[in-house]
């Protein structure tokens, strides 16, 4: 067999273990909480793996080995802010989500619990969500099916447009029948194929570039400040850089997972899970691509398309046609597993929020689910439209959206959880407000304040680089209190709700 027939044999397998885990789903999915929730039964590993595979889609084997194979570990500070908001979201909010969604009319979106938790009888707190979700979750998706797309074309030779539809079939199908158990089971196996590459390739790799050693000699011949943490950074950038993590809080196809884990008490365990995969994953894929530096060094024959393919250049340099097909296999399986959550979070806002919401509430279970159904199926098509043309602007608008959401949501859910004065009112306003920072912020030129005239070359301040989420985040935080402040008025139901949250979490952690 050639390289080629071993590598597409290992992604059809891939592929077919997807569609067999979808009609297993499938067979499991009897009611609405089962197709949106999973029907609150994951375990804690699957509900970790499933949460980390949702979250780095192909940026964790694509675009950060190739930044800092390029630009050196200035790159990492993301790493290292992702990684601590992964942390304090798993120790601040799914412990107390599980409960408080449970305890708050069992709802099943984050939309329904904003509802219910804040008692907004107009809907226009879950409706406005719920539009919010819709609308930046199309063009997330749409990303992720141009890099199908692209990964097909680049990989295989394959047309654009053909890699494209394969992508989006295969995640349809599956999604579309299994549902939430569907979407978390195949996470699952998603995040452990990226894990394993991700240490294999860096650990095989440093022995063919002469051991540790000779792999950092090797780097620094290059380029001496490689390795180090602050060359080429700025202070605006690495608080930048570190606010990634701030988005945790409010993004929808995350936080979800732990509404869905079956009790309080196993979310201590899957955040260990969790979060070792995701520090051991990132590590590795910065190993990656600094053993890609050395390894390219050391044979100047060898030739790099990009530096995002360096990922997969080690991969089909280091191991069998077979083993590296596995390999190209992690990096569509870091692509489908994003794109697979965040359809299905979709179509839960279309049925649970919106349909519900505006027409009706008295259909049967079976009704919603097959409504589910088509809303997937909707919003796939709608995304491929959008990402029939490789629009690159499309890629650029998932620092956006995480942006977006993490700003929107991020205040709003956390206060819900922690603060019994939140009120419905300040929770609409600190959504919009939130939301519209980050538009106006990415739009507006940026400003830069100097001491020219006494102090040549000093810049005093200057937000060039300041990622939108930072201002996004603390207007929307204090939009949220002042306006909760200012209409807040003493309920009984929310009072008794967020009396018996505390007491359940203190009972079973």
């Amino acid at each position: 067999m050639s390289t080629e027939a071993y590598q597409l044999t290992a992604i059809i397998i891939y592929m077919a273990a997807m569609l067999i885990i979808g009609w297993y789903s499938y067979r499991k999915t009897a009611n609405l909480t089962d197709y949106m929730l999973g029907g609150r039964s994951l375990g804690p590993a699957v509900t970790a793996l499933s949460a980390g595979a949702a979250d780095m889609s192909g940026w964790l084997l694509m675009g950060l080995p190739g930044a800092i194979y390029l630009s050196g570990m200035g790159e990492a500070w993301i790493a290292i802010g992702l990684s601590i908001g992964a942390y304090l979201n798993w120790l601040f909010v799914a412990p107390r989500l599980r409960v408080y969604t449970q305890v708050s009319s069992n709802s099943i979106t984050i939309p329904s619990y904003l509802q219910s938790r804040l008692k907004d009888s107009s809907n226009l707190l879950r409706i406005a969500s719920g539009l919010i979700i819709l609308l930046f979750f199309t063009f997330y998706v749409s990303s992720g099916m141009v890099a199908g797309g692209v990964f097909f074309e680049s990989s295989f030779g394959l047309d654009y447009h053909t890699g494209l539809l394969i992508v989006s079939a295969v995640v349809v199908a599956y999604t579309l029948f299994g549902g939430f158990l569907a979407v978390s089971y195949t996470d699952f196996l998603q995040g452990l194929l990226m894990f394993l590459a991700l240490i294999a390739i860096p650990v095989v790799g440093v022995f063919m570039t002469g051991g540790i050693g000779e792999t950092v000699e090797s780097i620094k011949s290059v380029n001496p400040s490689h390795l180090s943490l602050f060359a080429g950074t700025t202070t605006i950038g690495i608080i930048s850089t570190l606010a990634w993590g701030l988005g945790y809080f409010g993004q929808p196809h995350i936080i979800v997972r732990f509404m869905a884990i079956s009790s309080v008490k196993e979310t201590k365990q899957a955040r260990r899970i969790g979060i070792g995969w995701m520090v051991l994953s990132l590590g590795g894929a910065i190993a990656t691509a600094l053993v890609g530096v050395a390894y390219f060094v050391q044979n100047p024959d060898a030739t790099l398309t990009s530096p995002e393919a360096v990922f997969i250049a080690l991969g089909q340099v280091i191991f069998h046609p077979f083993i590296a097909g596995l390999m190209l296999a992690a990096v569509l399986a870091a692509i489908m597993s994003t794109i697979a959550s965040q359809l299905i979070v979709t179509s839960s806002a279309l049925v649970e929020d919106l349909y519900k919401a505006i027409i009706r509430t008295d259909a049967p279970d079976k009704t919603y689910v097959n409504l589910g159904r088509m809303a997937v199926l909707f919003v796939s098509i709608a995304a491929a439209i959008l990402a029939w043309g490789e629009n690159d602007t499309i890629l650029q608008l998932v620092s956006f959206a995480w942006a977006g959401f993490g700003a929107s949501f991020g205040p709003v859910i956390l206060l819900t959880l922690y603060w019994k004065k939140i009120t419905s009112s300040g929770a609409v306003a600190g959504m919009v407000v939130g939301a519209v920072t980050v538009l106006v912020w990415e739009t507006i030129d940026k400003f830069s304040v100097s001491l020219d005239g006494i102090f040549p070359d000093f810049v005093l301040l200057s937000i060039d680089s300041l990622y939108e989420i930072v201002p996004g985040f603390v207007l929307g935080l204090i939009a949220t209190v002042v306006v909760s402040l200012l209409t807040y008025k003493p309920n009984a139901e929310i009072e008794k709700e967020f009396d018996e949250t505390v007491r359940l979490l203190k009972r079973d952690r």
